[in-house]
């Protein structure tokens, strides 16, 4: 069987599965309910090259400060 645009290919999901479980530590409900864009963003830092890299500790301290969760 081909598809369209070439051979089909099988989906890799012992890999995907391995990387949101293994590398993103997610639980299996936030794994499943996820969509392919999700993980692929999330993916991106792990997996072949990010555009950017991911914002440092100091940067993430500083919005913290900034936009504080707790309201009081």
């Amino acid at each position: 069987m081909s598809a369209a645009a070439g051979e089909a290919r099988r989906f890799p999901w012992d890999e995907v599965i391995a990387l949101g479980l293994g590398l993103l530590r997610l639980a299996p409900r936030d794994f499943w309910s996820a969509t392919p864009r999700e993980m692929a963003h999330a993916l991106r830092f792990h997996v072949g090259g990010a555009a950017t890299p991911p914002p440092r500790r100091t940067s993430i301290e500083a919005l913290m400060a900034l936009f504080p969760d707790d309201k009081e």
